[in-house]
């Protein structure tokens, strides 16, 4: 039983340094997993902690899903991006336009010696493997999703409806929390990590930074 977070532990940047000193897990990178419910906060908090860590490349997984595959595209994210960087070079993969609805031109993600890859479905089994690090933001679905659709507006209504039933069926089929090392939760002071059902990751702690967390998907 993992005991009660500290009130007033260690900063964000105590993260990112626990970070440094992990073993490198896809061929040189330490490869960070950030995963949750679409609109608990991955976004926001991927990126406070790449800054953390001197501006460590984040992969976004809106980047690699479409219309058409919002969960089936761990080849392409395979072939893409983990391939080239397990031999240690620079991955080149083309982002998904969600409003032109076409994948654009070609993206370089360095083989850094960190990199986040935050998105639903982040922690897949497929994906695991190659990650150093697994975080979940510790957020109920519908509490998240409420977040997302208000964050997005009315114009997005019918494409929530549609994705909310994905995500369901693809947290059903390949779920992520319970390989979580961390489970990251917002306070007002900034973020709270507990140890997470995979119980490698330490003791539990509580992260802050300066403003307060804002949603994002």
């Amino acid at each position: 039983m993992s005991a009660p977070p500290h009130r007033s532990g260690p900063a964000i940047h105590d993260l990112a340094s626990r970070i440094r000193r992990l073993p490198a897990s896809c061929g040189p990178v330490r490869l960070i997993g950030v995963d949750g419910h679409a609109g608990s906060g991955k976004s926001t908090f991927a990126g406070r902690l790449a800054r953390a860590l001197g501006g460590a490349p984040v992969l976004h997984l809106d980047d690699i899903a479409s219309h058409d595959e919002l969960f089936d595209w761990t080849g392409r994210l395979l072939d893409q991006v983990i391939a080239p960087l397990t031999r240690g070079e620079a991955a080149r993969y083309a982002p998904y336009d969600w409003r032109a609805r076409r994948f654009g031109p070609p993206r370089v993600l360095p083989p850094a010696p960190v990199v986040l890859v935050e998105g639903v479905g982040a922690g897949r089994r497929a994906l695991r493997p190659h990650l150093a690090l697994l975080l979940w933001m510790d957020l109920p679905s519908e509490e998240a999703w409420a977040l997302g659709r208000a964050r997005d507006g009315e114009e997005q209504r019918e494409f929530w409806d549609g994705w909310t039933r994905a995500e369901r069926r693809h947290f059903a089929e390949d779920p992520s929390r319970p390989f979580a090392d961390l489970l990251v939760r917002r306070d007002q002071e900034g973020y709270e990590a507990l140890r997470g059902p995979a119980g490698t990751a330490g003791p539990d702690q509580n992260f802050t930074h300066g403003d307060g967390p804002s949603a994002g998907r």
